[in-house]
């Protein structure tokens, strides 16, 4: 009997209670997955026996002067609700600086020679760095307790069903599964299990009432999009770890708690194309091209983009930007971009060598978009590599666009903290006389430290406000304000 309890707690997965508030699950990695032992990760409740907590091999792109180059970084992800506490430790050496990201959470590790620990209280999804290295960093996703996992459905192992169950569930249980495309019809849900890795893609197409729910991995043999969301209406994604996650031609999509990391060329991680009424709630996007991006008509999907949704998340540009708004539209019927919230974000990093691709904060309309009504609020950006924090212009990309922008106006950033040294000067153009930047506000801008305001102290009456905080205003721009 104890060895049936046992193999039963293997397979499902090991969950711990300390009293009536804290909990924990860990999940261990299906056979065949290739993983990585730059880590050991344990967590516990406190008063509790540590457990293991799988590391996975997760590729990421660093570039090295011009060159994409892959690396090897590691990822391992748990559920718990309360307290729990975590070590890691480094199995290259000694730990001699530490940090835990975002800093805005505040955690302090302890290290005691090549071990780090500390505690959370909240779901987080971290990166964790020692001595510097973020290309071999831990990604350690620290999950709310799943309560989406069906009791039945159809039962997939290896790329096979199993067992026909319920119709309205696709389940894949903890193991590696081997598919080409899934593609859920109306009504379905399909469930990913903690433990489970699928090798394929899941495309939502011409669908509607579909939920992708869980904790496993959704990752293509090759490059390309994990989870890919088109020409449907009233989709949720909700826990998993993928590649990309676009959204294109559809109309009521949630997306939460999902991670997407990315290595190769275009990678971007959480596209809209031509599509209303989206929600990115608590996603982590470390990509190989832009994080979040809205664009109107673009790849097959025709018409506008209205009422987008950004709110706590952790973006990482490898390359690119964190966020992007704009370029791509219909010349023949000119779309709108608009009422666009970007809130509670954290960037962690923008790397961009090319002048024409760099800002943290984005708006790049071309093809006749005009973008309005977009609000940036409660955005954190710590020290990146390369790049700007704010690009606004209209401008005519012959490689992208068939003619400049219409217009970019009602903008709004507020609560905006910078600290660090790694930004270029950051610009805001308009293109002419009938296609301008108008109306412009940015309310608490905080640059290591000093808001950025037209009545600033120490700013000479004859000093544009931009000049205090290198933003070069240029033509065509009209009503921009910086106030406390």
């Amino acid at each position: 009997m104890k060895r049936f309890l046992v193999l039963c707690i293997l397979a499902c997965g090991i969950s711990l209670t300390s009293g009536a508030q804290n909990r924990l699950t860990v999940y261990p990695a299906p056979e065949g997955v290739e993983m990585k032992n730059d880590f050991t990760v344990k967590v516990r409740v406190p008063g509790g026996e540590w457990q293991d907590v799988p590391t996975y091999m997760v590729k990421v792109d660093e570039v090295r002067g011009t060159k994409h180059c892959v690396e090897k970084a590691s990822l391992g992800y748990f559920d718990f609700e309360g307290q729990v506490e975590v070590s890691v430790t480094s199995n290259n050496g000694p730990v001699e600086t530490a940090k835990v990201r975002p800093l805005s959470y505040g955690i302090e590790p302890a290290v005691d020679g090549s071990t780090l620990t500390f505690t959370l209280d909240r779901p987080r999804n971290l990166s964790v760095e020692v001595n510097g290295d973020i290309f071999h960093n831990l990604h350690l996703f620290a999950n709310g307790i799943d309560t989406n996992n069906p009791i039945d459905g159809v039962r997939i192992k290896n790329g096979k069903q199993l067992a026909k169950q319920r119709k309205d569930v696709i389940y894949f249980g903890p193991g590696l599964h081997k598919i080409d495309t899934l593609f859920p019809v109306s009504g379905q849900t399909v469930y990913i299990a903690s433990g489970a890795v699928v090798r394929g893609t899941i495309h939502v197409v011409n669908a509607s009432d579909v939920k992708i729910h869980g904790r496993g991995i959704v990752h293509p043999s090759g490059r390309g999009e994990g989870v890919y969301i088109q020409r449907s209406k009233n989709v949720e994604v909700d826990g998993i770890i993928s590649t990309q996650c676009p959204v294109g031609g559809s109309d009521g999509v949630k997306i939460t708690n999902v991670k997407v990391i990315s290595s190769y060329g275009w990678g971007d991680g959480l596209n809209v194309f031509a599509s209303s009424n989206v929600h990115y709630d608590g996603c982590f996007a470390r990509t190989s091209d832009d994080c979040v991006t809205v664009y109107a008509t673009r790849k097959g999907f025709t018409g506008s983009c209205r009422n987008i949704l950004t709110e706590n998340c952790v973006l990482w540009a490898d390359v690119a930007h964190p966020i992007m708004i704009g370029i791509h539209g219909n010349v023949e019927d000119p779309d709108v971009i608009e009422n666009l919230i970007y809130r509670n974000i954290d960037i962690l990093d923008h790397k961009e060598k090319q002048i024409d691709y760099q800002g943290c904060m984005a708006i790049n309309a071309g093809d006749d978009n005009l973008i309005r009504n977009i609000l940036f609020e409660d955005i954190r950006i710590e020290d990146f590599r390369q790049g700007q924090l704010v690009n606004i212009r209209i401008f005519f990309n012959r490689k992208y666009c068939l003619a400049p922008g219409r217009g970019i106006e009602d903008i709004t950033f507020r609560n905006v903290t910078y600290n660090g040294s790694g930004e270029e000067m950051s610009v805001i153009y308009g293109y002419s006389e009938d296609r301008k930047v108008k109306n412009i506000r940015f309310e608490n801008l905080v640059i290591n430290g000093q808001v950025i305001s037209d009545d600033m102290p120490g700013k000479p009456a004859w000093y544009k406000t931009g000049d205090m905080c290198r933003f070069l205003v240029g033509e065509h721009v009209e009503n921009i304000q910086f106030v406390k």
